[in-house]
């Protein structure tokens, strides 16, 4: 039995503005409002959605979990990079090197994301790549396999990805391992069991893999807040 990912879910001050920006750089729709959560729906086929939950907390540090995004030549990269400039996106610096074939973006509310030339590793991907944990340890790839059922595709050099089993979609990466984060990341997972699987018994499974119970002032909220092995924050749904 495992957990279906069903979100990557950005904290955010303006959640509609966020959430349009997204819905645009993506080609993707914009969904319901319930309770200031905004989502964006994928129009491509891309299995998970994107939700946009209201927060006052401005972003202070670099998030550990990022975005890909992958184009097909130097002049598409350069052609993707303006459209998201227009969009509202901006340049950060976050130690790259100048020569590297990857340009850093940050959102309308400074999210970092990556715009990669398609390689070897991403040859069939859509345009979202991968979602990135790093810095990440290779356990913590692990622990999202078994806790979502994607096997583990690549395991090298402290760098370990996981895909969903038919090898369509993005993946979710992770590495290599680095400096502790501190605070609450921005950026998280929403997870919902299979079919036939309860919130309890799943949580109970998910905690025996390597998770732990987090308190993030969530109260007496109906998902459930857990962390992975490097201590970011999940959640797990009732439904």
């Amino acid at each position: 039995m495992a957990t279906r990912l069903a979100s990557l879910c950005f904290d955010a001050n303006d959640p509609v503005r966020l959430a349009s920006f997204w819905a645009s750089a993506l080609g993707w729709s914009l969904g319901d409002n319930p309770q200031g959560e905004v989502r964006v729906l994928p129009t491509d086929g891309t299995r998970f959605t994107f939700a946009f939950l209201p927060v006052l907390e401005p972003k202070t540090a670099k998030n550990p979990i990022h975005l890909h995004l992958v184009t097909e030549s130097v002049g598409h990269q350069r052609q993707i990079v303006e459209r998201l400039i227009e969009l509202g996106a901006q340049h950060v610096d976050v130690g790259q090197e100048a020569e590297a074939d990857h340009v850093v973006l940050g959102d309308p509310e400074g999210n970092e994301f990556c715009v990669l030339l398609r390689g070897e590793f991403n040859a069939d991907t859509g345009f979202i790549a991968d979602i990135a944990f790093e810095p990440a340890h290779p356990a913590t790839g692990y622990f999202w396999g078994q806790a979502i059922g994607w096997p583990v595709v690549y395991d090298q050099d402290g760098d370990v990805a996981i895909r969903a089993p038919d090898q369509q979609g993005p993946f979710l990466t992770f590495g290599p391992p680095g400096t502790a984060k501190s605070g609450k990341n921005r950026l998280h997972l929403h997870l919902v069991p299979d079919a036939g699987a309860d919130q309890e018994s799943e949580i109970d499974r998910l905690v025996a893999l390597g998770a732990s119970h987090v308190e993030i002032g969530q109260g007496h909220a109906p998902r459930v807040v857990l962390a992975d092995p490097d201590a970011n924050e999940f959640c797990v749904l009732p439904y």
